[in-house]
């Protein structure tokens, strides 16, 4: 089953359920998917977006959560950061398992073999096959560094 039917799947299970919190989180996930095909149809390319693309939203969205919830605790409005870890919980439901640093180091050192990268130079193409293949799986913006450091260590 692709992605956007398992949330069509969900939105209708959590509005037959009246979970309200989880309907909402689940429209907006809905909005944000369309956002991106309207997006994709105003630049002339093909309207329907892939499963890959819809996994890029939803972990893009679980990441402004997770500072959104990290602003809130630090500003003593729990009530507000226990919402944002709701709609992560939510968001997260579709998302593969997150690989954990054994994984992700082994994952990097295929990449970099793959491409035969070299130097820091190749870091975009180790970077590419990486998002390619691991999308939704680890947190690229924690990876980049990790890439860096195996490139730097290598040559």
């Amino acid at each position: 089953m692709d992605m956007r039917t398992r949330v069509t799947t969900a939105l209708k299970q959590a509005m037959k359920d009246k979970a309200v919190a989880r309907l909402a989180t689940l429209r907006l996930i809905t909005a944000a998917i369309k956002d991106q095909e309207i997006a994709a149809r105003g630049s002339g390319g093909d309207e329907t977006i892939s499963d890959t693309d819809i996994l890029m939203i939803m972990s893009k969205m679980s990441k402004q959560r997770q500072e959104s919830a990290r602003v809130y605790e630090e500003g003593n409005r729990l009530d507000l950061a226990e919402r944002e870890l709701e709609e992560i919980g939510v968001i997260e439901e579709f998302l593969p398992r997150q690989m954990d640093g054994d994984e992700v180091s082994a994952a990097i050192r295929e990449a970099v073999e793959a491409t035969g990268a070299g130097s820091i130079r190749d870091m975009g193409k180790v970077m590419g096959v990486l998002k390619g293949k691991y999308t939704g799986q680890m947190d690229f913006s924690k990876v980049g560094p990790l890439v860096k450091d195996q490139l730097c260590s290598s040559s």
